[in-house]
C-alpha cells in the first residue's frame, strides 16, 4: 500500500539516511514524552473476547465482560434526562451553531449551467440553556396544536439545527418522533406519513415546495405543515384542511403561560422515540422503532470509544439525521456537553460545489475536532488530493511520496511524525479545518486504501464503525489507537456479537485460522423491531433464553485474535454463477473502487450466466485525459458510450483487479460506462451512498440484456 518512490537510487538513500540520523536523535526523548509506548501496547492488546470460549462467542469488550452497558449516567434513562441533564451542567456552553447567509448569486460555468454560489459569515450560536428552553416551548406549542403523547410525528427536512430542537421538543413531550430521509420519492414518503397515521409534520420552505406539496392530496390524514423557515408566512396552494405554521410561531404559542404551565407526559425509557425509516437499499422504506433506551445504549458504547470527549469538543454536523448513524453522533455530542456547527456536503469545503471562490467553508471557519462522514466522501477526498499530487511538480511530489511512506512505517509502528504533519500534510489536514483529532466512519465499508490515506494526510485516527438502524448504529467501532485497515473494531461495551454458521456461503465458526459466520448482534442498543411488519420480526429479530434480544445482520464476519472483527462478505451480495462459483458482488466493489478511474461501481451476475458485468461511474477528470490520449472526442455522454473507451477502462480495470488478486470469475468482463453520477437525488444509492442494486438493476435492464447477450 506503498506509494511509488520514482526518483534516482543515490538520492533515495541520502533521503533514507537523513531520515535514520533524524529519528536516533529525537527518538528517545519524544517515546518518553509521547506516549508512544502505551499507544502501541494498547493497539496490541486484545480488545475483545469471546465469554463461552467458543469460538462462535458471544463476543464481547474487554471491559464489559460481566455485564453490558446501558446508559451513561445513573438515573438519566430517557432522552429528555439526557438534554436536560446536559442543559443543566453546560447551561452557557454553545450548544448549536448556525452559519449566517451574506449573500447568494448565480455563477455561470464554462459549460453554460449556471451554480448558486454563497457567501457565508461566522457561525451564530444558540447556548445549551437556550436551546433547552426553544425547544420546550415548541414541544408546548406542538402539543397546544393538538399532537398528543404516543401519537406519532413526522419530521422531513435538511439537517440543521431546527431539526436536532425539534427532535428533543418530540422527546420531552414523548411524540414519537417519524423520520424520513429528505431524498425519498414521492411514494416512500406518502407510504412512510399514511403507515404512521401522522397528522403533524415538521418540515422545511425547500422540501415543502418541492417534494410534500405534490403528496399531500395523498396523505388524508395530515392536519398541520410546521415549517422551520421564517419567511414566508402565508402558503398558496395548500390543501383544505391543512394548517401551515411557521417555527416561530409555534413556540410562540407554547410560551403562553396556559400552554407552558402544563407538564409533559414524561416518557418511559421503553417507550418509542423515533420510528427511523430507512432509505433502503432494497424495496420499500421500513420504519425501524428505536425506544429511549435504545438510543441512550447505543450512544453510551460510541462514547466509550471516543477518548477524552468532552465540552471543549467541535463536532461539524453535514451527513442527513434522519440516519441513524448522524443523529447518535450528535446525541453522543450532546451528552457530554460539546458543541454543534451545522454544514452540508454543498458548504463543507472552501472548494465545494457552493462555497464562492476565495471564500470560507465550513470546515475552515468551525475547525471541527470531531467529524463523521461515509466512505463515499472519504473516497472522493482521497482521489482529489491524489489527483492534486499527481499535478504537482517533480521536486513536490517526491517528497509528498517519501513522506507518505516514511509516516506509514512509523504508524505501523505506533509512532508518530510531527515534522512530516507540520511540513507536508499540513495542507491536506487543513480540508477539515487543521484541528480535527477522531473521524469517524460509517454507513458502509471503507477501503483500506483510503483508511490508510486519512489516517497519514489528515493526521488523525479513523475510527470504522460497523452498526444498523436496527442496533441504532451501534456495533462495533475501532479504537484510536488501533491503525489495522480493513477491520471494524471490537464490539461496543452495550453490544455483543454471535457468529451463526452459513452453509450456503461455506462459513463456519470453525474455520481456521479465524472464525467466520454471519453477524448476530445483540444487547440494549437492538431495537424493538420494524413498524407494522410482524413477519420481518420473526425474521430478522429474537430473543434468547436470557432475554437478550438480537438482530441478524446478513453481513458475514470473522474475529481476529485480538477480537476486532472484519467484514467479509453479506449474504444478499452472494450470488452462485452458472459454474457453481461464488462471487460477492459487494468485494468485488470494494476492491475496484480504488482504481483512480472509478467514482463508483456496482457489480452485477445472474445465476443463469458465467461472468460478472458491471456498472461504472467514471471520474470525470481521469476519463477525459483517456479520451484524449485515445484521440476519442465528443460530449460526455458520447465518451462515455464509446465502445473504445469502454474497452480501454475494463483493460485498466482488469488490471486492477488482477493485482488486487481477485479470483477470475469475480472480474468482471464486460462494463457500461455512465455519463450520470448516482446520487441519492437519482434514487439509485442511498442517503449513505449504499447502492440500491434492485433500481440499479431497472434503470440498467437494458444494458444487463446486451452484456449478456441478449441484444
Amino acid at each position: 500500500m506503498k506509494l511509488k518512490e520514482d526518483m534516482n537510487p543515490l538520492l533515495l538513500q541520502v533521503f533514507r539516511s537523513v531520515v535514520w540520523v533524524y529519528s536516533v536523535i529525537t527518538f528517545l526523548p519524544w517515546y518518553f514524552f509521547s506516549g508512544a509506548g502505551t499507544n502501541l501496547e494498547r493497539a496490541r492488546r486484545i480488545k475483545a473476547r469471546s465469554i463461552s470460549g467458543h469460538p462462535a462467542g458471544p463476543y464481547r469488550a474487554i471491559n464489559s465482560q460481566e455485564k453490558l452497558v446501558a446508559w451513561l449516567h445513573p438515573g438519566v434513562d430517557s432522552l429528555d434526562k439526557v438534554f436536560e441533564y446536559a442543559a443543566r451542567k453546560f447551561p452557557e456552553r454553545d450548544c448549536l451553531g448556525t452559519r449566517q447567509v451574506l449573500s447568494e448569486e448565480d455563477e455561470l460555468q464554462p459549460n453554460g449551467k449556471v451554480f448558486k454560489k454563497v457567501i457565508l459569515g461566522n457561525y451564530n450560536w444558540l447556548s445549551y440553556d437556550e436551546a433547552y428552553q426553544t425547544a420546550k416551548c415548541f414541544g408546548s406549542g406542538l402539543a397546544a396544536l393538538g399532537q398528543k403523547p404516543r401519537c406519532n410525528i413526522a419530521i422531513f427536512c435538511e439537517t440543521r439545527a431546527e431539526w436536532i430542537i425539534a427532535a428533543q421538543a418530540c422527546f420531552m413531550y414523548n411524540f414519537p418522533l417519524v423520520t424520513l430521509y429528505s431524498t425519498l420519492g414521492p411514494t416512500a414518503i406518502a407510504h412512510g406519513l399514511n403507515e404512521t397515521e401522522v397528522t403533524h409534520i415538521i418540515t422545511s420552505k425547500d422540501l415543502l415546495q418541492s417534494r410534500l406539496k405534490a403528496i399531500l392530496c395523498d396523505v388524508p390524514r395530515l392536519q398541520y405543515i410546521i415549517v422551520v423557515d421564517r419567511k414566508p408566512t402565508t402558503w398558496p396552494d395548500i390543501p383544505r384542511g391543512i394548517m401551515v405554521y411557521n417555527m416561530d410561531t409555534v413556540q410562540d404559542l407554547g410560551s403562553k403561560p396556559e400552554n407552558s404551565d402544563l407538564p409533559p407526559l414524561q416518557p418511559m425509557p421503553s417507550d418509542i422515540a423515533v420510528i427511523m425509516y430507512t432509505s433502503g437499499s432494497t424495496g420499500i422504506p421500513k420504519g425501524v422503532m428505536i425506544s429511549h433506551s435504545n438510543i441512550i445504549a447505543g450512544i453510551t458504547g460510541m462514547a466509550e470509544r471516543i477518548p477524552n470527549l468532552d465540552e471543549t469538543d467541535t463536532y461539524i454536523g453535514y451527513l442527513p439525521l434522519a440516519h441513524v448513524l448522524e443523529l447518535s453522533a450528535e446525541l453522543v455530542c450532546i451528552s457530554h456537553g460539546c458543541r454543534i456547527g451545522y454544514s452540508s456536503p454543498q458548504t463543507l469545503a472552501d472548494q465545494s460545489t457552493k462555497i464562492k471562490k476565495g471564500s470560507k467553508g465550513d470546515t475552515s471557519v468551525l475547525r471541527p475536532t470531531l467529524m463523521a462522514a461515509v466512505p463515499e466522501i472519504m473516497d472522493r477526498i482521497y482521489k482529489n488530493v491524489m489527483t492534486k499530487v499527481e499535478g504537482m511538480s517533480s521536486f513536490q511530489r517526491t517528497l509528498f511520496v517519501l513522506a507518505y511512506n516514511y509516516k506509514m512505517e512509523q504508524i505501523s509502528k505506533g509512532y508518530s511524525t510531527p515534522l512530516c504533519d507540520s511540513l507536508v500534510f499540513k495542507r491536506v489536514r487543513a480540508l477539515l479545518g487543521g484541528n480535527t483529532r477522531v473521524l469517524l466512519s460509517g454507513g458502509a465499508p471503507l477501503s483500506a486504501a483510503t483508511q490508510r490515506f486519512m489516517n497519514i494526510c489528515l493526521c488523525c485516527p479513523v475510527g470504522q464503525g460497523y452498526g444498523l438502524t436496527e442496533t441504532c448504529g451501534a456495533g462495533t467501532i475501532s479504537e484510536v489507537w488501533d491503525y489495522s485497515t480493513g477491520r471494524v473494531g471490537a464490539p461496543l461495551v452495550c453490544s455483543e456479537i454471535t457468529l451463526k454458521d452459513w452453509e450456503e456461503g461455506g462459513y463456519y465458526s470453525t474455520d481456521k485460522p479465524n472464525p467466520r459466520g454471519e453477524i448476530l448482534l445483540g444487547g440494549p442498543n437492538v431495537t424493538m423491531g420494524y413498524y407494522k411488519n410482524e413477519s420481518k420480526n420473526r425474521e430478522d429479530f429474537f430473543v434468547d433464553e436470557n432475554g437478550q434480544r438480537w438482530f441478524c445482520t446478513g453481513d458475514i464476519g470473522e474475529f481476529h485474535p485480538d477480537g476486532c472483527l472484519k467484514i467479509i462478505d453479506r449474504k444478499k451480495d452472494l450470488v452462485k454463477l452458472q459454474a457453481g462459483e461464488y462471487v460477492s458482488l459487494g468485494k468485488v466493489e470494494a476492491v475496484l473502487k480504488n482504481c483512480a478511474l472509478i467514482d463508483n461501481i456496482c457489480a452485477y451476475a445472474n445465476s443463469d450466466q458465467s461472468y460478472v458485468i458491471s456498472f461504472v461511474v467514471p471520474n470525470h477528470k481521469q476519463l477525459t485525459v483517456l479520451a484524449e490520449q485515445m484521440h476519442v472526442r465528443g460530449t460526455w455522454e458520447e465518451i462515455c458510450n464509446s465502445t473504445e473507451m469502454e474497452k480501454e477502462v475494463l483493460r485498466i480495470i482488469t488490471e486492477a483487479a488482477i493485482s488486487a488478486k481477485l479470483e477470475r470469475f469475480e472480474i468482471p468482463k464486460k462494463i457500461r460506462l455512465s455519463a450520470e453520477p448516482w446520487t441519492p437525488e437519482t434514487g439509485l444509492v442511498t442517503d449513505a451512498f449504499k447502492l440500491k442494486r434492485k433500481e440499479l438493476k431497472s434503470h440498467y435492464q437494458e444494458d444487463i440484456e446486451r452484456m449478456y447477450g441478449g441484444k
